[in-house]
């Protein structure tokens, strides 16, 4: 089964995010330091505490991150991370959760479609959009 999940780059904060995302969405995060790593000998100094990789595995999701961007980091609004469901309590949990520090951009409401939705922007810069229909 082919399964596509997202990769997240930061700035520095990946530790910080990951960590956040767990809080919201519980399950079992793994970080490695890119002084962990055989590339950390190549590396500046500076660098040694910052995620090289990360991967966050909860129900029904596996989100990645990293501090490695390689040329620099540009947030866009290109990519909106979706959370889908039928449960429309979880999913406002988990809006509440991820709004702490970010930005609401569409409130949780009863769209046109039939479905309880919302949008934010979180305290990363991570646009996310939620979708919960009625059972």
């Amino acid at each position: 089964m082919t399964q596509l999940n997202p990769y997240l780059n930061f700035n520095g904060n990946c530790r910080e995010a990951m960590t956040f995302y767990k809080s919201c969405f519980g399950g079992e995060l793994t970080l490695q330091k890119i002084g962990e790593s055989p590339m950390g000998a190549n590396m500046p100094q500076e660098m040694e505490q910052q995620i090289m990789h990360s991967i966050l595995t909860a129900e029904g999701i596996t989100l990645m991150g990293s501090d490695m961007m390689g040329r620099g980091l540009d947030r866009g609004n290109g990519i909106m991370l979706c959370v889908n469901g039928n449960d429309g309590q979880s999913i406002e949990i988990l809006y509440e959760k991820l709004a702490k520090g970010g930005q609401i951009k569409m409130p949780l409401h009863e769209s046109f479609w039939g479905a309880t939705y919302g949008e934010l922007t979180d305290q990363f810069g991570i646009h996310w959009m939620f979708n919960a229909y009625k059972s």
